[in-house]
């Protein structure tokens, strides 16, 4: 079995400040065997840890469409924001790419996760459902999200979506090796999710480093 923390962000987001090497390092520490990088509308993260980190990286991307967000796994170009959910679905898909909706249902950020109305009507078009994330505010929405995963027959992804590297492992999937697209989605269908903790504080550091960049000192900062 491999362990996958299936959503983080490297501070190529706009509200992280996590360097690859603090993002490596802390990898290596909790024991996982690889990783999912999906910084915002950006996949330079992705890219440069897949070229130097010791152990596997999925390129990946946390898409902002109109209705709000998506990610897209095993990307190769990236995906413009503010795009209609179904185009930024199609684009993933015409890169052989996997489509996952990440804090679905989540009442606390209702911007950016997509409402259980939105996602029923292109659940046709969705390969996975992220059932755990651990800086979800309040637990029920991931039991939530789980619930309509089992409902409708879609595999669970899980992860930290650490915006700080200490964060990294606070949720990730077990699941049998893989190789591909194909074959990571019917991992999927077997894996355990693993996640503790929730959001709150630790949204602090998001907050943070939006100042940070704002001020121009985020050369300087790095966790």
């Amino acid at each position: 079995m491999v362990r996958y923390d299936l959503h983080l962000h490297s501070h190529q987001s706009w509200d992280s400040l996590s360097s690859y090497d603090n993002i490596i390092r802390r990898v290596q520490q909790r024991g996982l065997t690889g990783i999912a990088v999906t910084d915002h509308n950006r996949l330079r993260g992705a890219l440069d840890l897949a070229h130097i980190a010791p152990f596997p990286v999925i390129v990946a991307e946390e898409i902002m469409t109109e209705e709000g967000e998506i990610i897209g796994y095993f990307l190769e170009r990236e995906i413009p924001k503010g795009l209609p959910l179904a185009e930024a679905i199609a684009r993933v898909k015409a890169q052989g790419g996997v489509v996952a909706v990440p804090h679905p249902l989540d009442s606390v950020r209702r911007r950016s996760a997509l409402g259980e109305t939105v996602l029923l009507g292109v659940l046709d078009q969705i390969d996975l459902i992220e059932g755990w994330n651990a800086r979800c505010v309040r637990p029920a929405d991931n039991v939530a999200a789980q619930r309509l995963a089992a409902h409708y027959g879609k595999p669970l992804t899980a992860g930290s979506d650490a915006h700080a590297s200490f964060e990294i492992g606070r949720a990730f999937v077990e699941m049998p090796p893989f190789d591909g697209p194909t074959e990571f989605i019917e991992s999927l269908r077997t894996a355990t999710i693993h996640g503790h903790g929730r959001g709150g504080w630790v949204s602090l550091f998001s907050t943070f480093a939006k100042f940070a960049k704002k001020g121009g000192i985020d050369r300087w900062v790095r966790y």
